[in-house]
């Protein structure tokens, strides 16, 4: 089964992800860290995309689909995939549309995170991360226990640059933008789910195993 996890920044998908991933038994497969291992190990998709980002370009869609696609092509993927963070636009979706199809398989579904802009806000300003382990907490919902050290290894707990809330609020209407237009592609092109991830954590992950459990019966 493919499905694609899709929502704005502060929406929760690195959260449910893994969860629904071993539901279903397929791999997940976060743009994100694709990108920095081919980056970090400098792969010739790797030097490739460097070539766009150091001129301050956008990686093109076609490359940023091969460096997801290197992971498609993954024994572990053979069975369907979990995609988090991909596509962010309506050209990679046909990419991926494309690719899946002349291999017999299909996009299964999509799992629309739907959450308020003012929500996102509240959550992503509020993190803060460590500096030194990579640690994440929120001043209200999960704060250190002592000032602004880490519970786990003692280092400095700072809100990073991206967390501010001018930042976030950017964020969101780059999303809004250019983003969420794929949804609308999706909605076109298959099957999509709108949960409320504005729910409790646990709640948000309720609704999504019924939209599984209903898929498969």
């Amino acid at each position: 089964m493919d499905v694609i996890l899709f929502g704005p920044p502060g929406a929760g998908k690195g959260t449910q992800a893994t969860a629904i991933a071993t539901i279903l038994g397929i791999p997940h497969i976060s743009t994100g860290d694709i990108f920095r291992r081919h980056l970090k190990v400098g792969t010739e998709l790797g030097q490739l995309a460097r070539s766009f980002i150091d001129q301050g370009q956008l990686v093109p869609d076609e490359v940023v689909f091969k460096i997801v696609a290197s992971r498609l092509e993954s024994d572990d993927a053979e069975g369907g995939a979990l995609f988090d963070g991909f596509p962010r636009t309506v050209p990679q979706a046909r990419l991926l549309a494309d690719w899946l199809k002349n291999r017999g398989r299909n996009l299964d579904a999509t799992i629309n995170l739907d959450v308020k802009d003012d929500v996102v806000v509240g959550r992503l300003s509020g993190r803060r991360t460590c500096l030194a382990c990579g640690s994440t907490y929120h001043v209200q919902y999960n704060p250190p226990k002592s000032g602004n050290t880490c519970d786990r290894c003692g280092g400095d707990v700072v809100q990073r640059k991206d967390d501010a809330e001018a930042t976030v609020k950017a964020r969101i209407d780059t999303y809004h933008r250019e983003t969420a237009p794929v949804l609308a592609w999706l909605k076109d092109n298959g099957r999509v789910d709108d949960v409320d991830a504005g729910q409790q954590i646990d709640r948000v992950q309720s609704n999504i195993r019924d939209i599984l459990s209903n898929m498969e019966a």
